[in-house]
């Protein structure tokens, strides 16, 4: 396991019954209250590729992907729940796996051909990257790769990113 790993797993809190019975939450505020970690994941997202934007999706992935685009030279661009863009936007339904959800982006969020990041804190079923990675293709933009700090690989998810490049900094 490399140091990374072992620095984000050890801040990783366990939250059982959250949100609802049944679902164990992993609470990523302990790696984001650490300095060292939350630098160090910072600057493994940043690196992980020349990119002209880094999508952020709500709400987690705002605070991974807002400095990684800061420290990569990139635009952040925020992918909302449904009704909270105050401009034109795009939206794709998806279900998750404790409900559904739709998200946004603003229709003019990318220029053509921009090359896109999209980072979450966490790829369950996989719904979510699936309805960002269509979002950011409708809008005109190229998907270079999915990024995100766990991937809870008995859910699977990464079975709906086929053809698309995934970087989870950690797998459990």
């Amino acid at each position: 396991m490399s140091d990374l790993s072992r620095l984000i797993l050890d801040r990783i809190r366990d939250v059982p019954d959250y949100p609802k019975p049944g679902v164990l939450f992993k609470d990523i505020t302990p790696l984001l209250a650490d300095p060292a970690a939350f630098s160090a994941v910072t600057d493994e997202l940043a690196g992980l590729h020349e990119v002209d934007k880094i999508v952020g999706i709500e709400a987690r992935g705002f605070i991974l992907a807002a400095p990684a685009a800061y420290k990569a030279g990139a635009g952040f661009v925020p992918m909302r729940k449904k009704g909270k863009l105050p401009s034109e936007t795009l939206d794709e339904s998806y279900d998750l796996e404790y409900g559904s959800a739709t998200i946004e982006v603003h229709r003019d969020a990318f220029a053509p051909g921009d090359r896109v990041l999209i980072v979450d804190d966490v790829l369950a079923t996989g719904g979510t990257a699936c309805a960002a990675v269509e979002l950011v293709r409708r809008a005109g933009a190229e998907v270079v790769a999915v990024a995100v700090l766990m991937e809870l690989a008995f859910l699977k998810g990464r079975d709906r990113l086929a053809g698309v490049e995934l970087h989870p900094l950690v797998i459990v």
